[in-house]
């Protein structure tokens, strides 16, 4: 994917971290997670650059489940299902990340937690509310300093 000459402006590497969550539309129009391998590591070498080629600067979130929404349920999706293509798209960066030498974060299980807990849904009854992503950045920063980010 080009970027350009407006998007290319704008970017101004390196940056101290870069971070990537990418996949749950892959997923949601029903996309194998091998045929998402190829798009992520260019993303991912794409990140590494954008970190100055630093790959200790770059972080990789897991997929959130949408599958415990209110959403996935009026679309008739089964949620073990949506579940299972996550955690195998989730895998797979993780894996991905790992062989780069790339930071990987786990949110997936906080997102399950809305299905028994809607607060963490915002009004749409899809995306995360506000509270769920502090989640998010407490547990992203919490792994950050115990790698003793800021990084030299």
């Amino acid at each position: 994917m080009a970027l350009d000459q407006a998007e290319q402006n704008q970017i101004a590497p390196p940056y101290d971290l870069v971070s990537l969550l990418i996949g749950v539309n892959d997923q949601y129009r029903g996309r194998e997670a091998e045929s998402f391998a190829p798009a992520f590591s260019r993303l991912l070498t794409r990140a590494i650059g954008y970190a100055g080629g630093d790959a200790r600067r770059v972080l990789v979130v897991s997929i959130p489940d949408w599958g415990v929404t209110p959403f996935a349920r009026e679309e008739g999706r089964d949620r073990s299902i949506v579940a299972a293509e996550i955690d195998a798209y989730n895998q797979l960066s993780r894996g991905l990340s790992e062989s780069a030498g790339v930071h990987y974060v786990g949110i997936t299980d906080l997102t399950r937690e809305a299905a028994k807990r809607p607060e963490l849904l915002a009004g749409d009854g899809l995306h995360p509310s506000g509270s769920d992503y502090g989640r998010w950045a407490s547990r992203i920063q919490g792994y950050l300093l115990e790698q003793g980010w800021p990084f030299d």
